[in-house]
């Protein structure tokens, strides 16, 4: 056994900054590493000692074995912490940290090794017997063999990355006519992301849960769980809300669950943090889907639930310890949720957002945690995952805990950027969610009815207090919650645009009443909250987040031209399917682009004829470039 005294932390944004604040509790000295991109970081500030690694290209900063290597041995550092992305998973990362002699704050390389192949780890999973989902993870990877092998198993079919996850390289397949184009899609997606473009198949199930357990094994051969996490409720296979423990499990289901997660991890001689991952049936019938052997993204809805520090228990068993409790000595208390805040427009088929963070109020109180790599003033660039924060709460029970996430979120606002805030406060407040009924592919299928607005007095009333507001001699802060005031008894006109429209109204009080285009109208809610920053009002009603625009400030607008497919973002064209002269449909896909780590669709928005393509396979785009041009309609 040694102690650990400098822990060098090969990774950037929330989960750095994460790992530091244990590291400080435990009095041990941190080193950041970091792209030029992120020498401005919130994780580069906060460590003792930061080394830049190069530039944005991530072969030459984050990805860089040699280099990260190195900036521990110049600072000292006698251990590394992968945290999760990046090079948490590479056994040869794993394998170059102790030939350098220092320490791996992580899984084994020969478990990643197993692991990171789905093919091999549902072999060695049916070996154990541990339930596994039917399908094919042959070695033949030739296209005949795979669309037989689908065939058999019967459609839908999901085609997952081998050596992948978060999404990337996973395509689910209707009909056997569409199967040889989702899988050279799901191929090329798994090359760019991971290098490796081999796949399996697996029965798809249609109304899947994504239910999870963390476990945890020590050098003694002792293995543990920590109960599992419900990850159900995402949006193109990313997880955006995770709560602990999973809801509606019977206790017989949970037994059999946990009992089998123990036994997938003793079965391959594990080390560390490790999450064994199942797909469950609306039967309760559970299957083995992957293991992460690394810190989750959301296991600090584990720690909530467990009063447990995670990565405490990592350094812990690197050092050489046993693992700080036995079985029966963890216990479950409570009920926690996540919410993944990212800077995308949940609108516009989550289209990643870019750009300056004017302004982050992440809201925290007692049983609440914060984790973010940004502050206000940052950037969100094109060149690493766009999410902002995590917000995690705790509470008694599930019911309890969903209205404080709600109340959490409704008291944060982020300017400058598009994000998901108000999404995830929709999906919250929803009555499929509170009973428990959402599955992994509920929100790609549209199947929840998120769209809420307001009606145009409604609108009316928030566009005259936020004017209020705006115009407030006291409203010197950017985050206003001062109750309602009165207009006066003189109408006012104002002018305000909410979902892309333009209104128009004479808003003035009278007797108590708000009087909208002389009518009367009672304010709902007191309770509500309205954020406003420069020409912006995000409203907060009814737990349901607005965006109202007032014209008294210097505002950005931009416009669609449907003669034109234009560049969404910065980002590489993969794929062109059209040529000049095409004729083209409604919904046709044009182009394939990636960016921010995902493939783009750019589809036609009317038939027409193709004038002009402007862009090849390889190149890399602007954003707003032409791609495409139709011809003027005669």
């Amino acid at each position: 056994m040694h102690t650990i005294k400098k822990i060098l932390i090969a990774n950037r944004g929330e989960i750095a900054v994460r790992i530091m604040q244990t590291c400080r509790r435990l009095n041990i000295a941190t080193v950041a590493v970091y792209s030029e991109a992120d020498r401005h970081a919130k994780h580069v500030a906060m460590a003792d000692e930061a080394v830049c690694l190069g530039s944005v290209v991530l072969a030459d900063s984050y990805l860089n074995i040699e280099k990260i290597i190195q900036a521990a041995k110049d600072t000292g550092a006698d251990a590394i912490h992968p945290g999760y992305g990046f090079l948490s998973e590479r056994a040869t990362f794993a394998k170059a940290v102790a030939d350098a002699g220092l320490t791996f704050i992580g899984a084994p390389a020969s478990a990643m090794e197993l692991m990171g192949s789905k093919s091999a780890a549902k072999i060695s999973m049916i070996a154990a017997n541990v339930p596994c989902v039917p399908g094919y993870q042959d070695a033949d990877q030739s296209e005949g063999v795979l669309f037989e092998a689908a065939k058999e198993i019967g459609f839908p079919v999901l085609i997952k990355a081998t050596a992948g996850g978060g999404g990337k390289g996973m395509k689910i397949v209707e009909t056997k006519a569409d199967f040889l184009s989702q899988l050279s899609s799901a191929k090329r997606e798994a090359k760019n992301a991971f290098g490796d473009d081999e796949v399996i198949l697996e029965k798809y199930i249609t109304a899947p849960k994504h239910i999870e357990v963390q476990v945890f094994a020590d050098s003694f051969g002792n293995v543990v769980h920590l109960f599992e996490r419900d990850c159900s409720t995402q949006r193109r296979y990313q997880k955006i809300i995770e709560e602990a423990p999973a809801a509606g499990l019977n206790d017989a289901t949970r037994t059999d669950l946990l009992n089998a997660a123990v036994k997938a991890t003793q079965a391959i001689d594990y080390l560390g943090a490790g999450t064994i991952e199942f797909i469950m049936d609306d039967q309760d019938n559970f299957y083995f889907m992957e293991m992460n052997t690394r810190l989750q993204v959301e296991h600090r809805v584990t720690e909530m639930i467990t009063g447990q520090d995670l990565v405490e228990w990592q350094i812990k068993v690197a050092q050489g310890e046993a693992l700080p409790l036995n079985q029966m000595q963890i216990r479950a208390n409570g009920h926690a949720i996540q919410v993944r805040v990212y800077a995308e427009d949940a609108d516009n088929d989550y289209l990643p957002s870019t750009g300056l963070l004017e302004q982050v109020n992440l809201a925290a109180s007692v049983n609440t945690l914060v984790d973010s790599g940004v502050r206000s003033g940052d950037t969100v660039s094109i060149h690493y995952d766009p999410m902002i924060a995590k917000l995690v709460v705790w509470a008694d029970d599930r019911v309890e805990c969903i209205d404080k996430t709600l109340d959490v979120i409704s008291q944060s606002s982020i300017f400058g950027v598009q994000n998901n805030l108000g999404f995830l406060a929709k999906i919250l407040a929803n009555k499929d969610f509170k009973r428990n009924a959402i599955c992994t592919n509920t929100l790609d299928n549209d199947a929840l009815d998120l769209s809420l607005p307001l009606q145009d007095e409604v609108v009316a009333v928030y566009a005259q207090q936020a004017h209020q507001l705006l115009h407030s001699e006291s409203n010197k802060a950017w985050d206003v919650k001062d109750g309602w005031r009165p207009t006066g008894e003189e109408s006012i006109r104002l002018s305000v645009n909410y979902l892309g429209e333009d209104h128009q109204f004479t808003v003035r009080e009278e007797a108590g009443q708000i009087v909208v285009n002389e009518r009367s109208y009672y304010l709902p809610n007191e309770s509500d909250v309205c954020h406003i920053h420069r020409n912006l009002a995000h409203v907060i009603h009814n737990d349901q987040r607005y965006v109202l625009t007032l014209p008294d400030h210097e505002s950005l607008a931009s416009a669609s031209n449907s003669n034109e497919i234009v560049s969404p973002m910065p980002g590489k064209i993969i794929e062109v399917m059209v040529k000049p002269g095409d004729e083209v449909q409604i919904d046709d896909t044009l182009l394939v682009m990636e960016a921010m780590k995902m493939e783009l669709q750019l589809k036609a928005e009317k038939n027409a004829v193709i004038e002009a393509v402007n862009c090849q396979a390889g190149d890399q785009v602007l954003a707003d470039a032409v791609l495409v041009s139709f011809k003027e309609e005669a």
